[in-house]
């Protein structure tokens, strides 16, 4: 389901988490068009943060730590790599108005980046919204084999560590589905977001140099507690 601000009302940062915490999120229909959708989709994609899986191969590479990993490090460039062409989509649903948005949520503590580094090269990351034990996934990006994925490892870690209880990915993708994401109803979700704003989760729990091994360790221990 979506609904249109045709009329350009303002959206200030405090409507827009709001918005998240009634299960809407806002979209552009393209970067040249400054409206935005209001979307609240029938199904939702969550990312179980007790059941997260993360494939051999990539916790090789995550453990190698080849790359680099930060949080809150580069706003502007994750925002870029998200709104950037890509083989296949030349348009983004990414315009002014969300870049804006989400720049403020960023200075407000309630947005949160999280960047892969080739040396001093951005290849990598991704960016969402906290709001309570929630954490709303927006976009993520990849110039580098493995890159988003790393990020999305790195992020799983972080929320569980910060006593996050939820990750909402939106929608299910074939990319998301290796991780352990599922699709639930709209009502099964609020149930779940209702559970999660009550709590108060700390996204900078785990400290900045947090190693890729520490997180999979973080990640395995969860899902041997819940198993």
């Amino acid at each position: 389901m979506a609904s249109r601000d045709d009329i350009m009302i303002e959206i200030t940062p405090q409507v827009l988490l709001k918005a998240y915490s009634c299960g809407i999120f806002p979209m552009a229909e393209s970067a040249d068009d400054p409206a935005l959708y209001w979307i609240e989709p029938q199904h939702r994609g969550i990312l179980p943060l007790d059941d997260v899986h993360v494939p051999r191969r990539l916790a090789k590479t995550v453990r190698a730590g080849a790359m680099r990993v930060t949080v809150d490090t580069d706003y502007e460039g994750v925002i870029e790599g998200c709104a950037a062409e890509r083989v296949g989509r030349r348009s983004t649903w990414i315009n002014g108005r969300i870049r804006g948005l989400y720049r403020d949520l960023f200075r407000l503590g309630h947005c949160h980046t999280v960047e892969v580094w080739d040396e001093d090269r951005l290849v990598g990351g991704l960016y969402g919204v906290a709001l309570g034990g929630a954490f709303f996934g927006e976009s993520m990006f990849s110039y580098e084999r493995d890159a988003s994925k790393i990020a999305l490892v790195h992020l799983a870690g972080r929320l569980i560590a910060g006593g996050f209880t939820m990750l909402d990915t939106q929608f299910v993708t074939d990319h998301l589905r290796q991780f352990g994401t599922i699709e639930i109803d709209r009502d099964a979700f609020h149930l779940q977001l209702d559970e999660a704003l009550k709590l108060s989760a700390d996204f900078m729990r785990l400290p900045l140099d947090t190693s890729g091994q520490d997180i999979l360790d973080i990640i395995a221990a969860t899902r041997d507690a819940a198993s």
